[in-house]
């Protein structure tokens, strides 16, 4: 069963779908739509780690420029060392994790507001990778032969691009993670209440680690995807803003940034939203430089939406309580 954020998000895509389609038929073409399931696949992955760090009322804006550093990593890894392919996948998600790891740690036992640490991770990075490759950038050249990975990554399954597959298989087993196991629970908790969390037992710094321990690996694997997608990494601009995605699609799909909130469904429902929204705006003639406007303009929508919600909900509590 849909829950109500998840059964009104469904169906806003649905009319904005039909409204795009009524100004556009190509929208409902099999090019568009494939498109758009690629770049479903594409950004939903890293915005399912993104929106469970905001569940614990954390945050993550350091998602972008890891892509950034572990990009040309893995490039390195793949052309300058010679290393076999399976081994330098598996070295980049472990680099996404270890920095998840970092950020866990400078979180809940350095005891640093998650802002400030992924602010200064996403500074970091970026600028460690611009230094790693004197600001230049890094491809696979023609001499290269990555063809098996590369399918792996940006290929397509009966026309269903892999990029989709590994999202809802990701998808799929974060929804047990989430909703279905004891760390889960503890994670809701976490966000609703911390300190009431920590005097239940809960172990919240474990708990809060493994959100970002979480959304490093998955940064990790959207990494590789992202490098096959471009087919190559400009540290400047790789990955840049895309934690915006990250956290519009989470917001979008019922995550409140107070914590305590939010569903895996309702991300990827997220996700989707904003690419169809990003193909109205391509479809209504608005200039791809003001995407980021749209974006911005989304989240705030979201934001003022959850507080009119939490509003509702203090009201109703009130009312309750005084007749009872």
């Amino acid at each position: 069963m849909l829950a109500r954020k998840e059964t009104g998000l469904f169906l806003l895509i649905l009319v904005i779908g039909a409204v795009t389609a009524v100004l556009n038929p190509l929208f409902l073409s099999a090019v568009n739509i494939i498109n758009m399931a690629n770049l479903v696949g594409l950004f939903g992955i890293f915005s399912i780690g993104v929106g469970i760090v905001i569940i614990t009322g954390g945050i993550d804006l350091a998602v972008g420029s890891m892509f950034a550093l572990l990009g040309v990593i893995f490039i390195h890894l793949l052309t300058d060392t010679g290393l076999a392919w399976p081994l330098a996948v598996l070295a980049v998600i472990l680099g996404g994790v270890m920095l998840g790891a970092v950020q866990g740690f400078l979180v809940t036992k350095a005891r640093v507001q998650p802002f400030v640490v992924t602010l200064c991770g996403l500074l970091i990075y970026r600028g460690m990778a611009r230094y790693f490759t004197a600001d230049g950038s890094m491809g696979f050249g023609y001499g290269d032969d990555f063809d098996t990975l590369s399918w792996l990554a940006s290929g397509r399954f009966h026309g269903v691009p892999h990029t989709l597959i590994l999202l809802i298989v990701i998808a799929l087993i974060m929804a047990v993670v989430l909703h279905r196991s004891v760390f889960g629970r503890y994670l809701y908790a976490v966000g609703k209440n911390e300190e009431a969390a920590r005097f239940s037992g809960i172990r919240t710094g474990t708990v809060i680690a493994g959100a970002y321990i979480i959304s490093g690996g998955l940064a990790g694997i959207s990494t590789i995807l992202l490098v096959f997608y471009t087919n190559s990494v400009v540290p400047s601009s790789f990955g840049n803003f895309y934690e915006l995605y990250a956290i519009a699609a989470a917001v979008l799909g019922g995550c409140s940034l107070r914590g305590g909130e939010g569903s895996i469904l309702g991300i990827v429902l997220g996700q989707v939203l904003l690419q169809v929204l990003q193909n109205l705006v391509n479809i209504l003639g608005i200039p791809s430089s003001l995407n980021f406007a749209v974006m911005g303009t989304v989240i705030l929508l979201g934001v003022l939406a959850d507080q009119a919600l939490q509003q509702r909900r203090k009201l109703a509590l009130i009312r309750k309580a005084q007749t009872a």
